[in-house]
């Protein structure tokens, strides 16, 4: 009994780590070297893009849309463009019509771009990253999430310390 208590135990601290990569990898900013190929603007309620389909029944916001194309391939990437306003994550993000703008400008120019954003791109949902910023640069030029490299390996250590405790705690009987 003591055996299985042990590895339900691992196991639990294993899923709560899980979460906790997924948490910082959604929350915390990414960036991609990318070329931006078009924008969109999207009358959207609380159900999605309105059309005939699906009517507004509610409020109704604008979202921006960037539409891009990896350097070094053919796959297409689309980002929301969205305010993020006071609300969670805290990025304090109020000025989606100017990155919009600067984003139709470097999409006239075909100019590299990186584009910092969270999020993630779940095609099933119809869920968008969400981007924060975009800057030219050139092709070897480009940035690294340092914060979420930290993050992970400080859950990387409290992972290996919580297994090693929970063995320790069952095997010094």
């Amino acid at each position: 009994m003591r055996k299985i208590i042990k590895y339900f135990l691992i196991i639990v601290v294993v899923l709560f780590h899980a979460v906790l990569f997924a948490g910082v990898n959604f929350v915390f900013p990414h960036y991609e070297t990318t070329r931006v190929t078009g924008v969109e603007v999207k009358r959207v309620d609380k159900d999605g893009p309105i059309t005939k389909a699906n009517p507004a029944d509610g409020p109704t916001r604008d979202v921006y849309y960037i539409y891009t194309q990896r350097v070094d391939s053919d796959k297409p990437m689309v980002y929301r463009n969205e305010d993020t306003r006071w609300g969670f994550p805290f990025y304090f993000k109020f000025d989606s019509a100017n990155l919009q703008a600067l984003a139709a400008n470097f999409s006239q120019e075909h100019k590299l771009v990186e584009i910092k954003y969270y999020g993630w791109r779940l095609v099933i949902f119809e869920e968008y990253r969400n981007a924060l910023s975009l800057k030219e640069v050139s092709a070897d030029e480009g940035s690294l999430p340092i914060l979420s490299y930290i993050f992970y390996f400080l859950f990387v250590i409290t992972l290996f310390f919580s297994i090693q405790f929970i063995r320790g705690w069952f095997d010094s009987e």
